[in-house]
């Protein structure tokens, strides 16, 4: 019988996202000189730099390469950003060697094609409530949020919760937005 993803959460020591999507609605607004903007949720940073303020692994892994997206993760204190990576297996297989993580305990939330077989390769594979049929499918927990809109605020305060880290160790003057 498969396990219900709650019982996955005590595990998770690694938090892995993918960002058009996921920590953003999928939408660019691209500008006459060919500039392409993204917008990104603040209770999705706040969630994010509170995860790395308790000391867990945050990576990010995507095909884009826009740099404001770099500079609003580094931001919030994430180090590993992985952009312009169009094998993400192979991206998230040299990260959890760098840092000796069992894929056990990883979560990945992905929401397209691109993430299907990466997904596959984490301990608990999630998803946006706005997923394609594809990943949804092989996801152990899809959230009621969807993409740009919380659902990384909403998976990863579970984490915490469950952890015992979520209000317990939350700096309360932590600059996320």
């Amino acid at each position: 019988m498969e396990k219900n993803y709650k019982e996955y959460l005590q595990h998770i020591t690694t938090f892995v996202f993918d960002v058009d999507g996921v920590l953003t609605d999928g939408t660019i607004t691209i500008t006459t000189e060919g500039e392409m903007y993204r917008k990104m949720h603040t209770k999705d940073g706040f969630a994010l730099k509170t995860a790395v303020d308790n000391g867990y692994q945050v990576c990010i892994i995507s095909g884009g390469t826009n740099e404001g997206v770099r500079k609003r993760l580094r931001g919030l204190g994430i180090t590993d950003i992985y952009l312009g990576a169009h094998h993400k297996t192979e991206t998230l297989e040299e990260y959890l060697d760098i840092y000796n993580i069992k894929p056990d305990n990883v979560l990945y939330m992905g929401d397209d094609i691109p993430d299907l077989y990466v997904m596959q390769k984490v301990g608990l594979p999630c998803a946006p409530q706005d997923a394609v049929p594809e990943i949804k499918a092989i996801a152990k927990y899809v959230s009621h949020k969807k993409g740009g809109k919380g659902c990384v605020r909403d998976i990863i305060e579970q984490v915490l919760k469950v952890q015992g880290k979520w209000i317990a160790n939350n700096k309360q003057s932590a600059k996320y937005d």
